[in-house]
């Protein structure tokens, strides 16, 4: 097939060009930059230069024809952010992913993938487990708010030749995570807490499970359901992490602990206050991280085993040995 894929330069991008072009498929990814043309090539995509913004502004970008070219379209891009509030988000996710859409309805294309987030279901819904047939609820934080409206714009929009495949993964790591080296940082200086112990259980996938996923999503899946994509496993917040931060050198094993009882509270004034006075960057400690450690939460990926035939590849530990450091070569 031929895939148009927004993101391409990114993690998850990089990622899904190289399992995409493994399966014989051939990639168009958009690049708004040099430097994003030339990681698109490198991981085996050709270039299309052009810039999702531009959907937002007058006129229709010439980039939109090559959506005739193609047969399917992954979308990946997303300004992604714990903190902001929803105009933001609409200006920079919801609007272009809406108008890429309605492009690809307009071209013919025959399958529509949409990368969206498990976060959506985090908020008003308190679940500890959580599968397509759960109502979503209110999600807790804007990104979110807008993945889930723009799930259902994209899903109400008519589209009788187009099948619309949503998936969902919930935190995303492996060899390449752009976040994880500041995390790490910020553990070994000491700002590393866990709520309740670490207790809690909570989903992840691994990005090269969830480019298996999106491999079948270009031709099975059900039009607008959503799919949870994860590896299957979950486990506490403090075995996850601990493991995870150990690859980059930081040990939070010993890192001190509070109750949620007594932290969600006054994290609660802390956010507010900071969204009231509309702050720029977040308080240390926001709602959204207290519902993440602080609360039972998986996914039952039964849909996606059954409809995209999804299983699985990539392990904790064979991910976890991905991102160890290598030794160094000796000299000869």
């Amino acid at each position: 097939m031929r895939v148009f894929l927004t993101g391409g330069s990114g993690f998850v991008g990089q990622h899904l060009i190289r399992r995409l072009q493994a399966e014989g498929h051939t990639v168009l990814a958009l690049a708004r930059s040099a430097a994003s043309a030339r990681k698109v090539t490198d991981a085996g995509a050709q270039p299309l230069r052009g810039d999702l913004a531009e959907l937002a502004g007058p006129g229709t970008p010439i980039w939109l024809d090559r959506l005739h070219d193609v047969d399917a379209v992954v979308h990946a891009a997303a300004r992604m952010e714990f903190w902001g509030d929803d105009a933001g988000f609409l200006a920079d996710n919801h609007v272009p992913t809406v108008a890429l859409h309605e492009a690809a309805l307009k071209a013919g294309v025959s399958r529509f993938v949409l990368i969206s987030a498990a976060g959506v279901s985090t908020g008003t819904q308190r679940a500890a487990v959580v599968d397509e047939s759960t109502d979503d609820g209110t999600p807790l934080i804007a990104y979110c708010r807008v993945k889930l409206a723009t799930e259902n714009a994209l899903r109400a929009a008519p589209s009788p030749g187009t099948t619309l495949v949503i998936l969902r993964p919930p935190f995303i790591w492996g060899a390449g995570m752009t976040t994880l080296a500041e995390t790490a940082e910020a553990a070994g200086k000491g700002r590393w807490l866990w709520i309740d112990g670490g207790r809690h259980l909570m989903d992840f996938v691994h990005v090269g499970n969830l480019a298996d996923a999106v491999v079948p999503a270009l031709t099975h899946g059900r039009h607008g359901v959503p799919y949870y994509v994860t590896d299957g496993t979950p486990m506490p917040v403090r075995d996850f992490f601990t493991a995870l931060l150990a690859t980059q050198g930081a040990d939070v094993s010993a890192a001190r602990s509070i109750p949620r009882a007594v932290v969600a509270p006054i994290v609660a004034l802390l956010d507010g206050a900071a969204r009231l006075l509309r702050r720029p960057t977040p308080p240390p400690l926001t709602n959204w991280l207290v519902a993440v450690m602080g609360r039972d939460r998986s996914y039952d990926i039964g849909a996606a085993r059954t409809d995209l035939g999804y299983r699985p590849r990539v392990s904790l530990d064979a991910g976890l040995r991905e991102m160890a450091p290598q030794p160094a070569a000796s000299a000869g």
